[in-house]
């Protein structure tokens, strides 16, 4: 264990002042990365400016290393809201086998009867979302991984995201 808000340090990614990236714990999803405050404060406004300025800094550096590993889309969000935890980000990569898993889960299609009208696209972040919180985070059997496994995806990703 480290000082990182608890974190255990094989899923320790990188860190700057105000931010630490590390693998989010309970994910079976490589690349499913967790963006936290290192100051104890669930409120953006209570961070400093530096942290906030540092924010896009990582945000973009998270994108970019999740890009090359082969991530269709980032979706980067704030979900967490827990009392005691410092204000946290979610960043989850959806790579192209990840939405096939999606389209042949017949579980799912029940999503698109809650669409007024046509989407522009066949599925939304949330759909996904969803999908990768219920099967790779909640599920005791998650789906197989296409690419490297997790602690692999981890070693890789500490080379990619380094800050100076």
């Amino acid at each position: 264990m480290s000082d990182d808000h608890g974190m255990p340090s094989q899923y320790q990614i990188a860190h700057t002042s105000g931010w630490s990236v590390n693998h989010r714990i309970n994910s079976a999803l490589p690349g499913y990365l967790m963006i936290a405050s290192t100051k104890a404060t669930n409120d953006l406004s209570d961070l400093s400016a530096e942290a906030l300025r540092l924010m896009g800094t990582v945000f973009a550096k998270v994108q970019r290393a999740l890009n090359a590993l082969g991530a269709r889309r980032v979706y980067i969000g704030r979900y967490g809201h827990s009392p005691g935890y410092p204000i946290h980000f979610h960043a989850i990569p959806i790579y192209e086998w990840v939405e096939d898993l999606l389209w042949k889960d017949d579980r799912y299609r029940v999503l698109e009867q809650f669409a007024d009208r046509p989407g522009e696209t066949p599925t939304d972040g949330a759909e996904l979302t969803l999908f990768v919180w219920r099967e790779f985070c909640e599920r005791a059997d998650p789906p197989p991984v296409k690419g490297p496994s997790v602690p692999e995806t981890i070693a890789i990703l500490r080379q990619a995201i380094q800050f100076s």
